[in-house]
């Protein structure tokens, strides 16, 4: 009699595609693949290019998975795939290349903002506005936890330059944060 295979935990499903089985590797495709394509759309911001990305990352994925060590989670171990695919498609791509402005935004006033009023969505369509180079830093440190020395490493930067990014970018969503508010406060008083 024909049993059909199911994969309830995740040692399962990483046994599964390291035999080369295609429900499994469906399986960890279908379980991830909208997280890793929001986490590839946050750099690259294009649709198309974020899916090829989220795409690649998989094939990354399957092809190193018996490079996993079952150390620390699964996750984050092809969480970082996606990350490092994300980057070199950026260095790869002309027209999403990272610019390193020094001189830009180097005199942002200290503008007053409540960060409660600001919904998670606001704040993420706020992080997509800023240029290519802020963002991806932002992205590495705020929201994917990176230390200032991997991002220096992951990006071929110095680790001051990385700092000061973060900074820079910072300080234009404090004061995009600012503009937003003002407006709000236009429109309902």
């Amino acid at each position: 009699m024909f049993t059909r295979k199911t994969f309830n935990s995740e040692s399962d499903i990483i046994e599964g595609c390291l035999k080369g089985e295609r429900k499994a590797q469906q399986h960890l495709y279908e379980r991830y693949s909208s997280k890793f394509f929001a986490i590839a759309i946050r750099y690259t911001k294009d649709r198309e290019i974020a899916e090829d990305v989220m795409i690649e990352s998989f094939m990354k994925i399957f092809e190193k998975l018996d490079q996993y060590e079952s150390k620390g989670s699964f996750e984050g171990w092809m969480k970082r795939i996606i990350v490092t695919q994300s980057l070199l498609t950026l260095r790869n791509n002309k027209n999403l290349s990272m610019e390193v402005n020094m001189e830009e935004g180097s005199d942002f006033v200290n503008h007053q903002y409540e960060l409660n009023s600001l919904e998670a969505d606001d704040l993420m369509e706020l992080i997509e506005e800023l240029p290519t180079g802020y963002r991806t830093v932002f992205n590495l440190y705020a929201i994917e936890g990176y230390s200032h020395s991997e991002i220096a490493d992951l990006l071929g930067i110095t680790e001051s330059t990385s700092k000061s990014q973060l900074n820079r970018a910072r300080n234009l969503l404090k004061q995009k944060i600012a503009e937003q508010q003002l407006k709000e406060r236009r429109i309902n008083g």
